[in-house]
């Protein structure tokens, strides 16, 4: 299985040259520790910034500098500050090419519930719900079962949901799933030591499975 670094070096493979990228998050921010060399990726946070690099290194972090999950960032040479207003005229304007986002549960429609609990205190759902409605590609990076070992990848979500039909790709310690047009989790590659066995027995929704599945390369 993979931990999270693992999931973020899977997904930092499918940010393309020229990419706006903006990242979600928890696992999702970890992606800029891996963004490949040579390839001219500016990433976003909604907070007010384009053109994060990777976290700072013990001892040499600047607290003004921060992501939308008011962890410490870098930037690079180029970056640009701004208030959330011109930001999420960005978004809202389809500027961004790739969101990647956790997620609690998503549908086997791309249905995706990253933002409530119902019972549980929350401080609202951030800028989730205009970043899966004016996004271009949607990734999801998350665990494939909850605490309980129940499936997050769902028939139907039961959590208040924050997008509707708008997840393209998810990325879990155990697989990448993409979610088809006409519904359903495509399993595209296994995670290193992961049985295809092991992914049905954690999937809930409805899990294609076409030919042999080549396990992952990080």
């Amino acid at each position: 299985m993979l931990d999270k670094n693992g999931i973020a070096k899977r997904i930092a493979k499918e940010v393309k040259d020229g990419y706006y990228v903006n990242l979600g998050i928890g696992i999702p921010t970890l992606v800029a520790n891996y963004i490949p060399e040579g390839l001219n990726v500016v990433l976003q946070s909604e907070n007010g910034l384009l053109g994060i690099g990777p976290f700072p290194f013990e001892g040499e972090e600047d607290a003004d500098l921060i992501n939308a999950g008011k962890q410490t960032i870098t930037t690079l040479p180029g970056s640009a500050f701004f208030d959330s207003a011109m930001s999420f005229g960005m978004i809202r304007a389809g500027k961004v090419d790739l969101t990647i986002l956790g997620a609690m549960e998503v549908s086997e429609n791309g249905d995706i519930a990253n933002w409530k609990i119902p019972g549980k205190m929350v401080k609202g759902m951030g800028g989730a719900m205009d970043l899966v409605a004016s996004a271009k590609n949607i990734i999801v990076a998350m665990q494939h079962v909850n605490k309980a070992g129940e499936s997050k990848l769902l028939p139907t979500c039961s959590l208040p949901l924050t997008g509707i039909k708008c997840v393209k790709k998810i990325v879990t310690e155990l697989a990448v799933l993409s979610v088809l047009p006409e519904g359903g989790f495509q399993l595209l590659e296994r995670a290193p030591g992961v049985s295809v066995d092991q992914i049905k027995s954690a999937t809930a929704g409805k899990l294609i499975i076409e030919g042999e599945i080549p396990e992952m390369t990080i």
